[in-house]
């Protein structure tokens, strides 16, 4: 009887019941009576020619029954039932699928049940690819309260969209969400983003970059379900058209921010929805949008019930039909910009502004405009009587005469910007400053070619008392007889930022200073290559009281002498910066002998000479400091800077 039973093998004998688990099975038993059974293995595999199949494999019939093989139907049913948040992370960390089916369950479609367990988050490893959101660890809350997440690059996929969803529903979901560029395999699809509004409903903010994969799918999706949406900010989303724009239009009133750049489906169709459907609509920013033209942006501000305070049309192809649009309806509009309209002629910012309709408008900028005329430029003035800021980039057509006009019409400006203005010169510049009022507290010449030297007795001006911020940055003709006649009508002056002026020299610059009378804060002279210590010597003699920045960077003729001079005057100055200039170890040391300086940031790029030898000085410095550039300082070897870092680990040292 061993013999013929083997009690260690697959093959036994059996009383009783079937021992086969599965009925099909059973054709292979030969019953012998009802209480007894034998099994009779095959010699040889049944040729079988029916329909019908009798065995099973074994690696099947050893498989343990699992919830996996229900169908999405029912596994959907099953995690709607499930609404605490953790239940519901620790469900999405099993796999893939159950991950992808929790994230497509609306919250409307969630079943509510008594639970008093608690939702907080976990952070649960799903794969490698995939992790669960903790509110605490991967999401940010914003000073406003709302949970904030920004994914950017290969981060940004669909899984991880779904993930977020599900981590953060037990918290409301997401408040905003940023996505900047899209996985090049596995990118940002209308799945994913269909998943966020499945789970965030409360969504208030939605920020789509370089997504193009995404389209008017996943925008209805978040039409219908994130009704609370308040700013949407669309650029480079080439699969967004207006049916998408008009979905959120209708479904999104509360709608305060728009923003869509590089969209070339988007046109005036969905922009007339956004004026139609939200009377909250505050900002509106459209850039480089071929569809756009006048009817949309007309629709947005003839709309009786529009509140726009901010205007930004950039690179479209309207006329000057939508600017009379915004000079008679614009009575709202507090800022405004207009940036490369090729097809505004002067007419339509001369109607613009005579159409008297922008009286809040605090801050206009046109650029690469060339409507922009002298008649034009006075005409807006005229019109916007409370007009504060103003900033002109590349206007060719605008010359000293529009200049001084706009200023003495203008009367309640505070700020003007000039940038690559190439018809103003010097005279203009005067005659701006001499005819600004009270009111003209910044000035600002950025890359202005036109500006030249001319002797200043030609030249009649008077003070302007209220100037306290002048910048004059990389106007390559502006030299020290411009300077010198500059600093005699600023006697208030504060802010000054001269870099980039590679002609002016200490005599031009010593009137400025000391015709200053209140004391200058922040000095910007990185790029004066002609200056010497003899003017920052001067600088911390007269205004080493008040000031509190200087910047010196590529100055190569200061040397130890002007450290010298500012440890000695300069009892306030907090940022200092002597890079690539001709400083070395007994400078830095006579910089750290001031007890009274209380140095914050300092930087010594690219100053070649100083060396280890300074090692002491600086770990003296660095009591008070937060910020220390050593970047380029070939004579400070890697130890010594290690041993710095060390040392100060409070500071944040670049080296």
């Amino acid at each position: 009887m061993p013999a013929l039973v083997n009690y260690s093998g697959d093959d036994e004998f059996y009383l009783g019941g079937s021992f086969r688990t599965n009925p099909i099975d059973l054709g292979q038993l030969y019953s012998i009576g009802a209480h007894v059974d034998i099994y009779s293995p095959p010699c040889k595999r049944a040729r079988i020619s029916s329909p019908f199949l009798y065995g099973i494999s074994d690696l099947e019939q050893n498989k343990r029954p699992s919830i996996d093989v229900l169908p999405d139907e029912c596994l959907f049913e099953i995690f709607r039932r499930i609404s605490g948040g953790k239940e519901r992370s620790v469900c999405a960390s099993v796999s893939k699928r159950w991950l992808m089916l929790l994230s497509s369950i609306r919250r409307s479609e969630i079943c509510k049940t008594n639970s008093t367990a608690s939702d907080s988050e976990v952070t649960v490893s799903v794969s490698d690819e995939i992790e669960m959101v903790s509110c605490d660890e991967d999401g940010e809350i914003c000073s406003d309260g709302y949970l904030t997440r920004s994914l950017e690059g290969k981060k940004a996929t669909d899984m991880r969209l779904a993930a977020i969803s599900v981590g953060t529903s037990g918290h409301g979901g997401l408040g905003k969400l940023f996505i900047r560029g899209s996985n090049s395999v596995r990118g940002v699809t209308n799945l994913g983003l269909s998943a966020i509004a499945h789970g965030c409903p409360s969504l208030k903010a939605l920020s789509l970059w370089d997504v193009p994969s995404v389209g008017d799918e996943g925008l209805f999706e978040v039409a219908e379900e994130c009704h609370l949406l308040e700013k949407l900010d669309l650029c480079n989303c080439p699969s967004i058209s207006n049916k998408g724009l008009i979905a959120i239009a209708e479904n999104c009133p509360n709608l305060i921010s728009l923003n869509v750049e590089s969209c070339p489906k988007i046109g005036n169709e969905g922009l007339q929805a956004i004026g139609k459907f939200c009377p909250k609509l505050q900002s509106i920013s459209i850039k480089d949008c071929p569809l756009v033209g006048d009817n949309g942006v007309s629709s947005l501000l003839s709309s009786s019930t529009s509140a726009l305070s901010k205007v930004k049309l950039q690179a479209l192809n309207i006329t000057d039909f939508s600017l009379a649009v915004i000079g008679h309806y614009g009575k709202a509009v507090t800022n405004l910009v207009l940036s490369s309209l090729q097809y505004v002629s002067e007419k339509g910012l001369w109607v613009m502004g005579n159409a008297r309709g922008l009286q809040k408008l605090l801050s206009l900028t046109v650029s690469s405009c060339r409507g922009i005329t002298d008649v034009s430029l006075e005409a807006i003035a005229k019109g916007c009587a409370n007009l504060k800021h103003m900033c002109l980039r590349k206007c060719c057509f605008v010359s000293d005469n529009g200049l001084v006009s706009f200023v003495k019409a203008a009367g309640s400006l505070e700020s003007l910007q000039l940038e690559e203005c190439n018809r103003v010169s010097q005279s203009g510049i005067v005659g701006a400053v001499s005819n600004c009022g009270t009111k003209l507290k910044a000035l600002s010449l950025v890359k202005c070619v036109g500006i030249r030297d001319v002797p200043s007795g030609m030249l009649a001006s008077s003070p302007c008392s209220s100037l306290r911020s002048l910048s004059i940055r990389n106007c390559p003709g502006f030299g020290s007889a411009s300077l010198a006649l500059v600093g005699k009508l600023c006697p208030q002056l504060q802010h000054l930022d001269l870099s980039g002026l590679c002609a002016i020299t200490d005599a031009g610059l010593l009137p400025l200073l000391e015709s200053c009378e209140v004391g200058l804060v922040k000095v910007n002279l990185s790029g004066c290559m002609s200056l010497t210590d003899r003017v920052v010597s001067s600088l911390a003699r007269l205004h080493g009281g008040t000031l509190e920045l200087l910047n010196l960077e590529g100055c190569r003729k200061i040397t130890d002498a002007s450290l010298v001079s500012i440890a000695e005057n300069c009892l306030f100055l907090s940022d200092l910066d002597m890079s690539k200039c001709t400083v070395t170890d007994s400078g830095i040391a006579v910089l750290s002998s001031a007890d009274h300086l209380n140095l914050q940031v300092l930087s010594l790029s690219g100053c070649s000479e100083v060396s280890n030898k300074s090692f002491p000085f600086l770990k003296k410095l660095g009591r008070t400091l937060v910020g220390l550039n050593l970047q380029n300082c070939n004579s400070i070897s890697s130890s010594a800077a290690e041993l710095l870092v060390e040392s100060l680990w409070r500071c944040d040292i670049l080296s």
